[in-house]
């Protein structure tokens, strides 16, 4: 099997199983191959788990380019990617933060996701406040902010599973971004 087969296949794993503890034998029965092939494609488990993690990222950031390319509205595109996002959180997001720790700690296997983190959403989050109305000068700092406040309310709807909370929040985030610049 080549690298993309058993990281798409570990990626379709992770979206039926969940996370949980599974360990590098387990995965690698439940997609197909041995556990030595996954360390010589990923360097370990936490490596494997990274690039699931990165490969989920790319995928928010495809359905985010999807959502933009629509005629919506642009609050309409805002709650569209929001409610796609979500139910992927609720799939990945353990894993998510969980790596994202890691990151923060400078861990060998979080080096090339640590990149996919911030930096690459920015652009296109930059793109999207200016398309809202956002002066351009000021957009990278709002595409900041959104990100961070995004994933804050991931993180609440993973601890606290109040979905119809964290809803409302994001509406309130959408409608504070959509409030005239002074």
């Amino acid at each position: 099997m080549s690298r993309d087969s058993l990281l798409a296949d570990a990626v379709d794993h992770f979206a039926r199983n969940g996370i949980g503890d599974a360990s590098l034998r387990s995965i690698a029965t439940s997609v197909g191959t041995s556990h030595r092939m996954l360390i010589y494609h990923f360097g370990s488990r936490e490596g494997l788990l990274a690039e699931v993690v990165r490969t989920v990222e790319q995928q928010q950031r495809d359905l985010l380019a999807e959502v933009l390319a629509t005629d919506l509205p642009i609050a309409e595109q805002s709650e569209l990617f929001w409610r796609r996002v979500t139910e992927a959180a609720l799939i990945y997001g353990p894993l998510f933060f969980e790596l994202s720790a890691h990151a923060m700690q400078d861990l060998p296997h979080t080096e090339s996701l640590k990149a996919d983190l911030i930096n690459v959403w920015l652009p296109p989050l930059i793109e999207l406040c200016i398309r809202a109305g956002l002066p351009a000068d000021e957009a990278p700092a709002y595409a900041r902010l959104g990100l961070a406040a995004s994933r804050g309310l991931l993180f609440d709807l993973l601890l606290t599973g109040d979905r119809a909370g964290v809803d409302e929040a994001s509406a309130l985030l959408n409608r504070l971004f959509s409030l005239p610049v002074e």
